[in-house]
């Protein structure tokens, strides 16, 4: 059994925090590489083909409940007013809903087939459908017509049946949109990083500065040699 507690939390948090962090990692994306962001990634084939096959089934589920509802003579069963009544209006209300509420949901989950608010709106309304439907069988097995417990009886198991392998698609759907979180923070992580410095540029001037001319040595003089000065005892030259 399909712990259906664990699939709605599961997807709640998809629904609150998928949309937050596509739209940071887009504009995240888009200031990094100036790019617009794009639009949603295409549904799988095989996905496509199982909702398909699941909401095909439920709407001839439907269908059968619709005209077994109509069949059945709630008014001749012997029991009281009240009761008559009670389960009168449990048939108008799931009427209603399989004319307005529930083929509304089925088109906005054919427009997004993998949306996990129109998901989560449609397995909700099986839940609250099979509540009330399988209340109303309960009454006709007890207060009805063999014939008419068993054509509802048999239209309550095929809506369990769709009711149950449409939470095992949630399931698949919420720990795929899960891994996609993961994978988006990461992305989200890598974007608001500061970019690492420019590594430094070594410049290697190989060029020969131009040499500089030679000083060319300047000789100084010499200075006149100075005479003897003559001894004051000598006597003149005649």
């Amino acid at each position: 059994m399909l712990n259906s507690r664990n699939i709605l939390v599961r997807l709640l948090l998809g629904l609150i925090l998928f949309p937050v962090l596509l739209a940071a990692l887009a504009a995240g994306a888009q200031q990094t590489t100036g790019a617009a962001p794009g639009g949603q990634p295409p549904v799988a084939y095989t996905s496509v083909t199982e909702l398909n096959g699941i909401l095909s089934q439920l709407q001839q589920t439907t269908q059968n409940m619709q005209s077994d509802l109509g069949n059945t003579r709630i008014e001749k069963w012997k029991t009281d007013g009240a009761t008559k009544r009670q389960t009168l209006a449990n048939v108008e209300s799931i009427k209603r809903n399989l004319q307005s509420a529930l083929p509304e949901t089925i088109a906005q989950l054919n427009n997004s087939p993998e949306d996990l608010e129109a998901s989560f709106k449609l397995y909700r309304n099986l839940v609250v459908l099979y509540d009330y439907f399988g209340s109303v069988v309960n009454m006709a097995g007890a207060l009805g017509s063999k014939d008419e417990f068993q054509s509802l009886d048999n239209d309550l198991t095929g809506l369990e049946s769709a009711r149950r392998e449409f939470a095992g698609r949630m399931q698949k759907l919420a720990a795929s949109k899960e891994a996609e979180l993961t994978r988006l923070r990461a992305q989200i992580k890598t974007l608001t990083a500061a970019p690492p410095p420019p590594p430094k540029k070594t410049v290697v001037d190989d060029t020969e500065p131009p040499k500089k001319p030679a000083k060319k040595k300047v000789t100084k003089p010499k200075p006149p040699a100075t005479p003897a000065n003559p001894s004051p005892n000598a006597s003149p030259t005649k």
